[in-house]
């Protein structure tokens, strides 16, 4: 048995303003992705797997919510033959490992689901969410619910508010030099310790004042040219994003990548900013001339995502 791919996905825009209700813009991005799978021979990995598939089924069955029921039983005999998650997607880079897990398990195991080949309304959409954010809070301790409802429907999706969200279309130009692309810090990052820090700042007056003034403005605004390919706006709305983080979200930044995002803002060639929550993993890049800055960062490892 393999169960259906789903994939990775990148917040291009959003990252902690979903958490307040500014806007947000998610893309799946299919260079990662995972499977339920069985395993005739097992090894260390697809035990691991196995285990923590067990711990997940039974926080599960101890859910009582009138938004979702599971086929536990059945989930149970799966696991009992050896059933594991077969990712690519590395964990603790933002780039939605927990969630790819949870749209798998929810296609599988959920009793009446809401298909992706139903009309999507708005309704439709927001209960998917409130589902997946009861289902991934087991990974996180506090989830959106957008990681695993980006995996599951493979689609763009544009977060209007915490209660407003639709599937969108992107704009895409092949041959373009303009584009975004993954800086990979080597680091592992963890959500919880990043958001708790947020959470933190968030107290201070000051910063909950940038937090709206600047920060959701210049990500607001930032999606709206993304999707209408305002590029010339965009990127003056991005080098303003990029400054705002780098001046606020310092602790989110792992210290040795501190020069470089400063380089980018100075040179006007790219602008980086949190991919996820940050602390490590991914950073998320945006370049003007993408062949350009690969040869300036031709010591870091750098991953094309899109070009626009």
């Amino acid at each position: 048995m393999t169960g259906p791919l789903f994939y990775a996905k990148i917040l291009l825009f959003g990252e902690y303003g979903i958490i307040k209700d500014s806007k947000g813009l998610a893309i799946p991005y299919n260079h990662y992705q995972g499977a339920l799978k069985m395993e005739s021979s097992p090894t260390q990995k697809t035990i691991e797997s196995n285990t923590n598939l067990q711990k997940f089924q039974k926080y599960l069955a101890t859910l009582t919510s009138d938004l979702v029921s599971f086929e536990l039983d059945l989930f149970q005999r799966d696991l009992d033959k050896g059933m594991y998650f077969d990712s690519s997607i590395p964990q603790g880079y933002g780039v939605g490992s927990s969630g790819a897990l949870v749209a798998a398990v929810y296609d599988k195991y959920a009793e009446n689901k809401i298909t992706v080949l139903e009309n999507l309304t708005k309704e439709k959409l927001l209960k998917l969410k409130q589902i997946f954010s009861l289902m991934e809070s087991f990974f996180h301790g506090n989830s959106s619910g957008l990681d695993p409802l980006n995996s599951y429907l493979s689609l763009p999706i544009l977060i209007n508010s915490s209660t407003s969200l639709e599937a969108t279309g992107i704009p895409y130009q092949k041959n373009s030099k303009a584009a975004v692309f993954l800086l990979d810090s080597k680091i592992i990052g963890e959500t919880e310790p990043m958001v708790s820090i947020f959470m933190n700042k968030m107290k201070n007056e000051g910063f909950r004042k940038m937090f709206s003034e600047e920060f959701a403005k210049h990500t607001n605004s930032c999606i709206k040219d993304f999707l209408h390919g305002d590029v010339t706006s965009l990127f003056s709305n991005m080098k303003h994003l990029s400054k705002v983080v780098l001046e606020n979200f310092k602790p989110m930044i792992p210290n040795a990548f501190h020069h470089l995002w400063k380089q980018g803002i100075e040179s006007n060639d790219y602008y980086l900013k949190l991919c996820g929550s940050g602390g490590g993993g991914y950073i998320l890049g945006f370049a003007k001339d993408y062949e350009k800055v690969q040869k300036q960062l031709k010591d870091y490892n750098l991953e094309l995502v899109y070009r626009f």
